[in-house]
């Protein structure tokens, strides 16, 4: 969807920064070295924002153009210069925002389940390898990652449509993937662990008084924002690894930014 200015002009939102959040899922030593070895090192980053205003989703609209349009997030949202490979802050003019609502609504990480079914992942967590195959900027030298990226693999429709739309297999594919120079693990449990560990980190769950279930409270939308000159956030050039995620926590009023730019990590 694509959204254009408010017709009142002024944004109904307001947002601050909050230096002080942090995401100990992508701070602590084990998951640094993951993202070192998987090439994402220094071009994965969480910040979060809070905002004044109640929030509901058929505002949307408004309200994510109000987001990049606020002072206190254009000088303050970071993401990687395409000219320098530095990191800089989006400084930009936006003039439009293209959001897609990414359902979230997985719970348990049996949501993985059938790559041990289908001999994807052995009983013993190694993944099964294959002979390397070259597509677009990824090798595929295992079956984990046939399933992730081959549509014509016979083992693909393992996952539905609706299932690679959720929040929590994008989240696992992003990582499984890497950037430009990814060393692909050969144990499942790196990418299962690390995925639940960030998962957890950005969402907000709140329990049902009546039926005791657990439901995630946040909303997810994958973003694209343009100044005069085209794309500007998350980067000007479009990659399937470059991406940018704002979960909505509706009752602290907080937004978690997950961003990623494709290429090789820092060491």
């Amino acid at each position: 969807m694509s959204l254009g200015n408010s017709e009142t002009g002024a944004p109904k939102f307001t947002f601050s920064h909050l230096p002080n959040r942090t995401f100990n899922s992508l701070e602590n030593r084990d998951t640094r070295e993951l993202l070192l070895k998987w090439s994402m090192n220094g071009r994965l980053l969480a910040q979060a924002f809070r905002y004044d205003q109640y929030f509901q989703p058929y505002q949307k609209d408004d309200f994510l153009l109000a987001f990049f349009q606020d002072p206190n997030v254009v000088s303050q949202l970071k993401l990687i210069s395409d000219s320098s490979g530095q990191w800089r802050t989006l400084d930009a003019e936006v003039k439009k925002v293209e959001a897609e609502e990414i359902p979230c609504h997985q719970l348990s990480m049996a949501f993985f389940d059938p790559l041990y079914a289908e001999g994807i992942v052995r009983e013993s967590g190694h993944i099964s390898k294959c002979l390397d195959e070259f597509v677009d900027d990824f090798t595929i030298s295992d079956e984990l990652r046939k399933v992730l990226v081959l549509e014509d693999f016979d083992k693909y429709d393992i996952f539905s449509q609706s299932d690679r739309g959720e929040f929590l297999f994008l989240l696992f594919k992003h990582l499984c993937l890497g950037g430009a120079l990814c060393q692909f693990e050969d144990m499942i449990e790196p990418y299962i662990e690390t995925t639940k560990c960030i998962y957890k980190d950005l969402l907000s769950v709140q329990k049902d008084p009546e039926s005791k279930k657990i439901n995630i409270i946040s909303t997810v939308f994958k973003v694209t924002a343009y100044d005069e000159n085209g794309m500007c956030y998350p980067s000007v050039r479009r990659h399937e690894q470059t991406f940018a995620y704002l979960i909505v926590d509706p009752l602290k009023r907080h937004i978690n930014v997950l961003y990623h730019c494709f290429g090789a990590g820092a060491f």
